[in-house]
């Protein structure tokens, strides 16, 4: 049996072997692009946490402000508290660096202390002056800021205010990771030079031996929250509630990437489907001989499914190497982030973990399984004496054509598309595609008989009596409709391929055309001018900002402050924006979702959220809520809810005056410049140059924004259409190897046509026929399906991953260029395979029916 079996399956493959490599080749692909997108996420997020921990030392606990920075003050009641035996005041912040968009991450501590918690953060002097650890001027760098930098004259130079501060490196910081952007200085040298005294990030705090963590957590929570509310928050490092701030930032897009390489690993298995069950069709004879020579069901299905199997364990071998390589060369090429920047500062390495890749190994293998299920319990359950005889193939596959289960299937997804997340993540969302996609599929042969026998109605009632009309077209036809479940199997290959590069497309389509529409009306002004492109020490002044509102042509300057505030400890930090908003008519300066609300007399200012914040914080507009300012919460009613799709972690507007009568800061980070009607921007942009603070300011028209956004849009996404490349290639060979195992398995059915008259070009010109007119119908069908996807992806998966909303947009000439490709593809193929299907002659072909 085992030599049978062996016979069985190499004879197979070595009379189709490019169908089955076609096969193997769809699930390697799935399984690669899972693996490799584990991979890389799994590094970068592991070496995050790690870098993260880095920072934090020994410490046992961790007192943070609400806001960037609170007062020294309560430094020495923290420092005295019982059980306390080491309190390490931290002062982080991220400074801007001129002519560069990322900032330098500088932390300051008492290094006297810190060497106590966090020794990674004491700089090593360079020479024998140990003096250098508390200068004034003195900077340490780690390996890749210093890289990065390249100090000339062992100096680097950072951006304050408008002004710039050179500093000496005194030394290297060792602790740091590898790919770490990290600066270490003296606290006090740092509160002054960066115009911070008496501010701080942070306190870390070492416990004496037998105090209890949590209680001590607890209690400090309940005395700061009574003494201080809202402005403090007190965490253990690398708690469950910091871990889950680290991981949730990036969670959502691997969440989506996974599945969207998952999605070649779905059309693998559609291709293993199809394949094995016009392998099961064409060989029925011989399994119905088999089964007379005595080989019992029970062996027979073990031979189709392992068939499937070993295909899966190709298949998902080859895709488990594949994607530990496109891991690794991803993460040395394209970096950790993949472009979407989560994970910048670090540089982390792949490491094969058995356990992931024993999963998707198993997932892999099931999937082959699965495909070839139907077909082998089909063949399994045949009477020898019917299968023996030709023309049962229809019979033997209408069974799949039963239309109640893809209805139940379609009637699930429709429900499932309007449940709401689970964990944040549009989980149901998900599997109402798949099975939208699952009954799509099994009702094909459903579509594909309606179609194509009210086709051959309406060409027999035409053509009835005219003695010339065709019979290639008469046969194509009649075959197409009495032929539905064959026909629905080709069409499946069609449908699910070309179905999911149309959801794929239109949602990518849809958010860059968004994206695009967003900027135009978010950038409204003619010149925007900014300190500096990252970092948040560079700032203009009140009467710098005087200068550039005197500027000639100016009609107006809308100044901006930015800031980033706690709201929930276990999220990441919400950003602050205050600006020159007028409150009767917002949306001219914000995108507006739905009505803003006009504040009515006597109630707290207003703010203006983005959709973010109402999904994750339930913000509605006519809600009163409190923001941590200058130390204390206070009061604003939600306004409006507004579109914003650069910071998907939520972002707050507040008029620019009620910010600063708040927190009594005059400076700005940027401001947007309205020019005078005539005006012309060149003009204005020659005399911001002439300025004695320009070196340190950076001017943009909006059409430069717009296009550098694009980039990093393009960026962000190219993974994606790294896998809308590879969902359009893996289509075209899948309507390939369905038509041409389609084509060969009929080669009785063209051998008995010919017998009766038609010639050799006739029986190719039907197959040409049929294999338009199928994957014409595919195409159709697979775009109608695209386009219910797409509207799931657009209108529920994509706002309950980011929180933002977008417009459909159709990309029309990369979808018609892709159906012109599968058309010319299934033509091609079933021409190609209808010549190797004829070329043994008419007598060969049908002599096991004599």
């Amino acid at each position: 049996m085992r030599r049978l079996s062996r016979w069985l399956l190499l004879g197979e493959w070595r009379a189709h072997p490019v169908r089955a490599l076609v096969a193997i080749a769809a699930i390697a692909v799935g399984i690669s692009l899972g693996f490799a997108i584990h991979l890389i996420n799994a590094a970068a997020f592991n070496e995050f946490s790690a870098a993260i921990k880095g920072l934090s030392g020994v410490a046992d606990i961790q007192v943070r402000g609400t806001e960037p920075f609170f007062d020294e003050q309560i430094y020495p009641a923290l420092a005295q508290r019982d059980g306390v035996a080491v309190a390490s005041p931290v002062l982080e912040f991220d400074a801007s660096v001129p002519g560069e968009r990322t900032a330098l991450k500088i932390i300051a501590t008492d290094a006297f202390r810190a060497a106590y918690i966090s020794p990674e953060l004491v700089g090593v002097p360079a020479g024998d002056d140990i003096g250098d650890t508390l200068s004034d001027d003195a900077v340490f760098l780690s390996a890749a800021a210093r890289q990065w930098l390249q100090p000339k004259d062992n100096a680097i130079t950072l951006q304050v205010g408008t002004s710039r501060l050179a500093l000496r490196v005194g030394g290297a910081v060792p602790g740091a990771r590898a790919g770490q952007r990290l600066a270490i200085m003296d606290i006090g040298a740092a509160q002054w030079r960066f115009e911070k005294l008496g501010q701080l990030s942070r306190i870390d705090l070492k416990l004496r031996d037998g105090i209890n963590r949590e209680v001590f957590k607890t209690q400090l929570e309940k005395d700061l929250q009574s003494q201080y509310p809202g402005r403090f928050r007190v965490n253990q490092p690398n708690d469950q509630e910091q871990n889950s701030r680290n991981e949730g930032m990036s969670r959502a897009y691997r969440v989506n990437l996974t599945v969207l390489a998952l999605v070649a690993l779905f059309t693998g298995a559609f291709l293993v489907f199809s394949t094995q069950a016009l392998s099961v069709i064409r060989r029925r004879s011989q399994f119905a001989l088999l089964r007379v020579l005595g080989l019992d069901r029970h062996r027979l299905l073990r031979q189709i499914l392992i068939e499937g199997l070993c295909l899966g364990v190709a298949g998902s071998a080859i895709g488990i190497a594949a994607g530990y390589g496109m891991a690794a060369a991803a993460l040395h090429f394209m970096g950790a982030d993949l472009g979407a920047g989560f994970f910048s500062g670090v540089r982390p390495e792949v490491h094969f973990t058995p356990v992931a890749a024993a999963i998707y190994f198993a997932l892999g293998v099931a999937v082959a399984l699965l495909g070839c299920a139907a077909p082998a319990l089909d063949a399994a359950r045949a009477k020898p004496a019917v299968a023996l005889k030709s023309g049962t193939e229809e019979a033997a596959i209408s069974r799949l054509a039963r239309a109640w289960p893809s209805l139940v299937c379609m009637a699930l997804a429709a429900l499932l598309s309007q449940a709401p997340p689970v964990f944040e993540l549009p989980l149901f969302g998900y599997l109402s595609i798949a099975l939208l996609l699952i009954g799509a599929i099994g009702l094909m042969p459903r579509l594909a008989a309606i179609v194509f026998r009210y086709a051959h109605q309406r060409w027999s009632a035409t053509t009835a009596g005219r003695p010339g009309a065709s019979a290639v077209m008469t046969l194509t036809l009649s075959r197409l409709a009495n032929a539905s479940s064959q026909a629905g199997i080709a069409l499946g290959g069609v449908l699910s391929s070309f179905s999911l590069m149309v959801a794929m497309a239109i949602m990518v389509a849809s958010f860059r055309v968004s994206l695009d529409d967003w900027l135009q009306h978010v950038l409204p002004a003619d010149i925007y001018v900014s300190t500096a492109s990252g970092g948040a020490t560079a700032g203009l002044r009140p009467e710098e900002q005087a200068a550039v509102a005197a500027l000639p042509g100016v009609a107006s300057a809308d100044f901006l402050r930015t800031r980033p505030v706690s709201l929930d400890a276990g999220r990441p930090s919400v950003t602050l924006m205050a600006r020159n908003i007028d409150a009767a008519d917002p949306g001219r300066s914000l995108a507006i979702v739905g009505d803003a609300r006009t504040p009515t007399p006597g109630a707290p200012p207003p703010v203006w959220v983005s959709e973010a914040m109402v999904d994750l914080y339930n913000m509605k507009p006519g809600a009163r809520i409190e923001l941590p300012l200058n130390g204390k919460p206070h009061a604003f009613t939600v306004a409006g809810v507004w579109r914003d799709y650069a910071r998907p972690t939520g972002t707050i507007q507040m008029r620019l005056s009620d910010y600063r009568a708040i927190t009594g800061e005059q400076e700005a980070s940027g401001v947007a410049l309205t020019l005078k009607p005539g005006a012309k921007p060149e003009a204005t942009l020659a005399a911001l140059k002439r300025l004695p603070f320009a070196t340190a300011l950076d001017a943009s028209e909006p059409s430069e924004i717009r296009a550098m956004s694009m980039r990093v849009f393009d960026r962000s996404f190219a993974i994606t259409y790294l896998l809308e490349a590879i969902a359009i290639v893996i289509g075209l060979f899948g309507v390939a190897a369905t038509f041409s195992a389609q084509t060969l398995a009929r080669a009785k059915e063209f051998g008995m046509l010919r017998h009766v008259g038609v010639t050799r070009k006739q029986v190719l010109a039907i197959l040409a026929i049929e294999g338009g007119s199928l994957t014409g119908l595919g195409i159709v069908t697979g775009f109608v399906l695209g386009w219910v996807i797409s509207l799931i992806l657009v209108f529920v998966v994509n706002p309950q991953s980011f929180h933002w909303t977008m417009q459909l947009h159709m990309p029309w000439p990369l979808l018609a260029s892709v159906a012109g490709l599968l058309l010319a593809a299934a033509a091609l193929t079933a021409l190609l395979a209808g010549r190797q299907s004829l070329s043994g002659g008419p007598i060969r072909a049908v002599r096991e029916d004599w």
